[in-house]
């Protein structure tokens, strides 16, 4: 699951727009983020071994600075970030999609595309953890023989020159930039500790999940950006932008690449969508059941407790019907980033506890410090109303968060 949401969630989304950023030094910048993950990894493993609990992070917030309104609206912030990112997923399944059946994009037809596949992942994580499990394997793996199609027919046609790296100041600022924006793709990591309750084993398996999944990602990454910078010219690459890759697959497979890495993209997007209805769901019912949300959240049904499964997926399914949610997108990533910095604070609190050096954890809590300032500084010079949109979303968060506290009375209450 945490594969397919990484590779779903950028390789095909934002490809071109990093060959824009750090140019022929793509694949470094894709390394380099991969490094960045795996330090906020580090804590998330260490963490997630010993804290068995669906609510992830927010489970880990809560070990670390207690009860209280921010813990209660950083779990707002993650339940909400996964809702709108599977809207967004169900958006980019109906742009691939309708073409490939040579279907005009109405405002009828999409909206029908993107209620169904909304409603067949739904229908899907209704049967649990394992149907979910077993449906992720083979989409996961269909994508990943796509992609694997594509970068041993590009090692064959690599023309090398155009995938050495430039050190010059230009390439080095580009290369930065990309590594903070592509490190945000990295996120789907988390999504093992949202299911550490349903895993076999989780002391041992979600810290083994958590490295595998980012280093199977990050191998991926590179070859994919080495192939495509490698065959096709980089003007080339950045006027494609949404569907980079499969223009890129032109030079060396034809119309068969094109059509070849079209369906990877939808495997790459259900895979995506899937995993995160599934996280999202998980979240939604730890966090009711432990508190923050509303009790009706986890309201026990005759077919079983899947509300936060409903709730999830009807609210995706809102944002996805009535609203453009592009400039959201690194409003989530924002969040994203808020939340690794507290789970980072919570690791070094909870350092003699839990395990962890305290030391490593500092340095790696100084280097995603780093990447936010980065992050708000690239939102102002280039997308402002997501600057204004990012405090205002955790401004809100605090303010929903305190309201329904002051009018409940209800606290957070992590299982022992």
């Amino acid at each position: 699951m945490a594969v397919g949401t990484m590779i779903g969630a950028s390789i095909f989304s934002i490809f071109g727009v990093g060959a824009k950023i750090a140019g022929r030094n793509l694949p470094l910048a894709f390394v380099l983020s991969g490094v960045f993950a795996f330090l906020v990894a580090y804590s998330y493993a260490t963490l997630g071994s010993k804290i068995i609990s669906n609510a992830g992070p927010i489970a880990f917030i809560y070990r670390g600075i207690g009860d209280g309104v921010l813990t209660g609206a950083l779990g707002i912030l993650m339940w909400m970030s996964y809702v709108v990112s599977i809207a967004m997923f169900a958006k980019g399944f109906a742009g691939y999609f309708l073409p490939l059946i040579h279907t005009s994009p109405t405002p009828w037809t999409v909206g029908i595309v993107e209620s169904g596949v909304i409603a067949v992942f739904t229908a899907l994580n209704f049967f649990g953890s394992k149907a979910v499990g077993r449906a992720e394997f083979y989409i996961v793996a269909g994508k990943l023989i796509v992609l694997g199609i594509f970068i041993m027919a590009g090692f064959m046609t690599l023309q090398i020159h155009r995938c050495i790296p430039a050190f010059d100041a230009m390439h080095l600022r580009g290369t930065l930039n990309a590594a903070i924006i592509f490190f945000l793709s990295y996120m789907g990591f988390g999504l093992v500790t949202n299911a550490s309750e349903n895993m076999k084993n989780p002391e041992r398996n979600v810290p083994r999940a958590i490295y595998a999944s980012i280093g199977i990602v990050m191998f991926i990454y590179v070859s994919v950006a080495t192939v495509a910078i490698g065959n096709l010219p980089l003007d080339r690459l950045i006027k494609a932008q949404d569907n980079a890759l499969a223009i890129a697959a032109k030079p060396f497979l034809g119309s068969f690449g094109f059509i070849l890495l079209s369906f990877g993209a939808l495997f790459s997007i259900s895979s995506a969508l899937n995993a995160t209805l599934y996280g999202g769901a998980n979240i939604a019912y730890s966090l009711a059941k432990e508190g923050t949300l509303p009790q009706i959240f986890e309201r026990k049904v005759w077919f079983g407790s899947v509300e936060g499964l409903y709730l999830t997926a009807g609210l995706s399914l809102l944002f996805v019907l009535l609203f453009n949610i592009g400039a959201i997108a690194t409003i989530i990533s924002t969040i994203y980033t808020i939340i690794y910095i507290f789970v980072l604070y919570s690791h070094y609190r909870l350092a003699e506890q839990y395990g962890g050096n305290k030391t490593f954890i500092l340095f790696n809590t100084g280097v995603l410090l780093f990447i936010f300032s980065a992050l708000l500084l690239y939102q102002w010079l280039t997308q402002r109303g997501a600057f204004y949109g990012s405090l205002l979303t955790l401004v809100g968060a605090v303010g929903v968060e305190y309201i329904y506290r002051r009018f409940s009375r209800r606290v957070y209450h992590l299982p022992h």
